[in-house]
């Protein structure tokens, strides 16, 4: 087992979630990076241990034992820091774990910056309820709770939905780098969201969509029509491409 592959596997179990240990093939398929090169990066998630209990703590005192989360921070920071992105675009926030991965790794650059819309599930009680959406955020607590304060520094978080909000984003960037979706699962909204972010991408860009169980054939019809390869990470539902790079 190589030496950064132990750290990431290390910082998952500081996390609490035993799916957050990267998918190596995932990373190199999307960032073209060796293994050397991914193996450095996931390396430095050995200083990361203390961020990442942290957010398990976070989410414990909110209630929450268990978390459902965002399974790939650990490879997203890792395509971070591999291509050293300028503008990060992410739709679904809850706790914010996808955002500290992303925060984490820009800080680590020290250059880019994350745009990230969510539109709030609130749960109703203390307790959250046997029908309730598992990331609705606990009373008193606001999109990003579980995110350290030292991470936040020049976080652009927006409230709202993405349907006002992502199109008012998109036409004040000059390219999406990479964009996470993670919001509404549907096909007529994943469609909805790629549409609008496909003119800000540039050749290398990278696409994620997360559950992509329920949102049909969308992301396959976008892939389609960018040329580009569709990767799965592992087993999942969590799919990503790279906008093809001219020869």
């Amino acid at each position: 087992m190589t030496s950064g592959l132990v750290a990431a596997r290390d910082a998952a179990r500081a996390l609490g979630d035993r799916r957050a240990v990267p998918d190596l093939r995932w990373i190199g398929k999307l960032t073209g990076a060796t293994p050397a090169a991914i193996d450095r990066v996931l390396g430095e998630l050995a200083g990361a241990i203390a961020t990442e209990r942290r957010i398990r703590e976070a989410h414990r005192a909110g209630g929450r034992s268990f978390y459902a989360q965002f399974r790939a921070p650990f490879d997203v920071y890792a395509m971070v820091r591999l291509l050293r992105p300028t503008e990060i675009v992410e739709t679904g926030v809850s706790s914010g774990v996808s955002s500290a991965a992303f925060l984490s790794a820009l800080r680590r650059n020290r250059g880019g910056r994350l745009h990230s819309i969510d539109l709030p599930t609130r749960q109703a009680t203390e307790k959250l309820g046997r029908r309730e959406s598992p990331v609705a955020i606990p009373p008193g607590r606001d999109s990003g709770w579980a995110v350290p304060a030292e991470l936040r520094a020049g976080w652009d978080l927006r409230l709202g939905p993405s349907e006002r909000l992502l199109p008012v984003l998109v036409r004040e960037l000059p390219e999406v780098s990479i964009f996470l979706h993670d919001s509404h699962h549907t096909p007529q909204h994943l469609t909805f969201e790629l549409e609008t972010v496909r003119p800000r991408l540039r050749p290398g860009s990278i696409v994620l969509a997360d559950n992509t169980v329920w949102t049909g054939e969308a992301f396959d019809r976008f892939a389609a029509s960018l040329g580009a390869p569709i990767v799965r990470r592992r087993r999942s539902d969590l799919l990503g491409l790279r906008v093809p790079i001219p020869d």
